[in-house]
């Protein structure tokens, strides 16, 4: 069952998340109905594409006011493609909501339990990951790339929340939407990074279809990883939305040759009961 729902044509939520928990605000942003001009048209939300900063703030409030959700409590980071998370709590509210330089650094994954933060990190084909553990009121983001992937940042964040006391099976996740895998053809070198992260006889989540050139399928990858850090199938959901497909709702990296805008994943609590 996909776990997506268009709300409008601004941004998709996880629909049995948000229904189930109505103070829970968490979704993904289409590229419609927002400032920017071209080749950024027109809802971009990151400031690091070339696109002008005033225009992404615009956008940025314009969706905050959508949301109900301040833009002084955002925080956003400076994404490396790498495998970091951050804790976050009240006191980095606001922490690259405005601007890029004070993003948090070098950070592809965010984690809270408090109230009141919205967590968002930007995509343009790369594969967003949501968790959540309602027991303990825990969310958290990241954005696993083919490197980030490969270094596992899925099974890290599974390591962060364990640390945390939170059990594996208490641990819910729904992998948004990202390039598929007919649209995402990578060379040797991707695929010998893929590989270091499978045993023998495990199925491959890519296939040849020429000499030195695969289909990737990162979802299913990174599917297969939070399986291996101990996540129940049954909690893992994975949307069939493509960014590369879906041309009238996504900005697309591959697809728009690297000069694109980018779409938002973000997860927070309202302020107030948490009902």
């Amino acid at each position: 069952m996909e776990p997506l729902e268009l709300k409008n044509d601004k941004y998709f939520i996880i629909k049995h998340w948000a229904r189930q928990n109505p103070n829970l605000t968490v979704g993904f942003t289409t590229k419609n109905d927002g400032k920017s001009h071209f080749p950024y048209d027109s809802a971009n939300f990151a400031f690091h594409v070339g696109d002008e900063e005033e225009i992404v703030c615009k956008n940025r409030q314009d969706f905050a006011n959508t949301l109900q959700f301040p833009l002084h409590n955002w925080v956003g980071a400076e994404q490396t493609h790498e495998n970091f998370i951050k804790k976050v709590t009240s006191v980095n509210k606001g922490k690259g909501a405005f601007r890029y330089s004070d993003s948090f650094k070098r950070t592809d994954g965010f984690y809270t339990f408090e109230k009141g933060i919205l967590l968002t990190l930007c995509f343009a084909d790369c594969v967003p990951l949501y968790f959540f553990a309602p027991k303990q009121r825990a969310l958290g983001i990241a954005h696993a790339g083919w490197r980030g992937s490969v270094s596992n940042i899925s099974g890290e964040m599974i390591h962060c929340l364990k640390k945390e006391g939170i059990k594996e099976d208490e641990i819910f996740v729904v992998i948004g939407p990202s390039i598929c895998e007919k649209c995402y053809i990578v060379d040797d070198l991707v695929i010998s990074q893929i590989e270091r992260n499978l045993a023998q006889g495990e199925e491959r989540p890519y296939h040849e279809v020429k000499d030195g050139q695969y289909s990737l399928n990162l979802r299913s990858f990174n599917r297969q990883l939070l399986l291996k850090a101990g996540i129940p199938a049954e909690n893992i959901e994975t949307t069939n939305f493509c960014t590369s497909c879906h041309h009238q709702q996504f900005f697309s990296h591959r697809r728009d040759q690297g000069i694109t805008g980018r779409m938002m994943s973000f997860i927070g609590w309202k302020e107030g009961n948490n009902k």
